[in-house]
């Protein structure tokens, strides 16, 4: 665990004394559906309200989609828990497990988004690697065989950052170019045809790629100018082009050029512009979108007049938010105790969950949520 030095006092040319300031601690929290041990309690439990994971506070990246999770620790080791089939836990064999297990020993893993049945990651050195179900080729690896242990994808040491869902992915090279694969149906790929990729292929030419999201049947981008751009299913409004058409090759969104972080959820689409506002679109039949009705956007409207927010998730039918007061904010369909409210109502507007002003990371899956705070 690396320490900062603050405050360095020299004492003439002789000593120096150093002021260790520890890294903050934080905690890993889960709610909603839990029949494969997903939530990582040690039970298969459903809850309605964050629970705490273990005592450990050093957990620090999460995500999840389907019904297992993956989670990195600072200390650059990587854990998962949950439904196993496929190999989808990544270590090494395809038996639940209700808590989180160690995926091998090694410290160098830097970020992970997991899909519906599989998980790629990427190392300290740029390296991209893989694991799970691979029945649209969604590994990367070149053929349609499961992993249940990590597999580098290539040789390549210049990948930046990934996203997944479903059975599709996007990723990012240190050289703003973009790169996906998997399961195309509906053109979600952006490659400009409907089939399916089991090797990273890039989207167009261009090299001014910053940000991607990927959805369960869409995907999204911005550009290093703020612009945002979208393809694949446009059913429900999900591509923000204020029609329904699916579209195989990337589109942008309006002309703005203020757009800052983006989510991909089901059949829905979130963003934050650099003035801190929330926007939404997409279906909207659970509330969803947090515009207080349950009417379907084609375009995006904002939440509300708030300029606070600062990280967005969305899930197959429900959305999370944290702003920059560190409190935590969800909305949508709240089956299964997914919202972490403590019921199963829906809610088609941000609501709190508890009061803890410490939130810093957040995932939503398809019915349950984790949280690092």
């Amino acid at each position: 665990m690396a320490f900062t030095f603050s405050g360095l006092n020299f004492v003439g040319d002789v000593s120096a004394q150093a002021v260790f300031t520890p890294p903050p601690s934080y905690y890993l929290w889960s709610w909603g559906r839990n029949n494969n041990g997903q939530l990582g309690l040690g039970n298969t439990t459903y809850y309605s309200s964050p629970k705490q994971i273990g005592s450990l506070t050093t957990w620090s990246k999460i995500s999840v989609v389907g019904n297992f999770a993956v989670s990195l620790k600072t200390d650059g080791t990587m854990w998962s828990w949950g439904l196993n089939e496929q190999g989808r836990l990544g270590v090494g064999d395809t038996a639940n497990r209700s808590s989180p297990i160690q995926i091998g020993a090694l410290t160098t893993w830097l970020s992970v988004a997991a899909g519906y049945n599989h998980s790629v990651t990427l190392k300290t050195d740029s390296t991209l690697w893989s694991w799970g179900g691979n029945n649209f080729g969604q590994l990367g690896l070149g053929n349609t065989t499961d992993r249940s242990s990590p597999v580098q994808i290539g040789a390549l040491t210049n990948w930046l950052s990934i996203s997944a869902a479903g059975y599709t992915n996007l990723a990012l090279k240190t050289d703003g170019t973009m790169w996906s694969w998997g399961r195309n149906s509906y053109g979600r790929l952006g490659l400009g045809d409907s089939t399916n990729r089991s090797s990273p292929t890039q989207i167009g030419g261009l090299t001014t790629w910053l940000t991607i999201a990927a959805g369960d049947y869409h995907g999204m981008a911005v550009k290093t100018d703020g612009t945002l751009w979208s393809w694949g299913f446009g059913g429900n409004g999900r591509l923000g082009l204020g029609n329904t058409t699916t579209l195989s090759s990337p589109v942008q969104i309006g002309a703005l050029t203020t757009w800052s972080k983006i989510a991909a959820g089901g059949n829905h689409s979130i963003a934050v512009k650099t003035d801190g506002t929330l926007w939404t679109w997409g279906r909207n039949g659970d509330g969803e979108l947090g515009s207080n009705n349950t009417t379907q956007y084609l375009s995006p409207v904002q939440v509300g007049a708030l300029t606070t927010w600062l990280t967005i998730a969305a899930g197959y039918n429900h959305s999370m938010a944290v702003k920059t007061d560190g409190t935590m904010w969800t909305w949508g369909n709240g089956g299964l105790g997914r919202l972490g409210l403590g019921d199963t109502n829906n809610r088609s507007s941000p609501v709190q969950i508890g009061a803890l002003t410490t939130w810093q990371s957040i995932a939503a899956g398809r019915r349950h949520s984790l949280a690092v705070g």
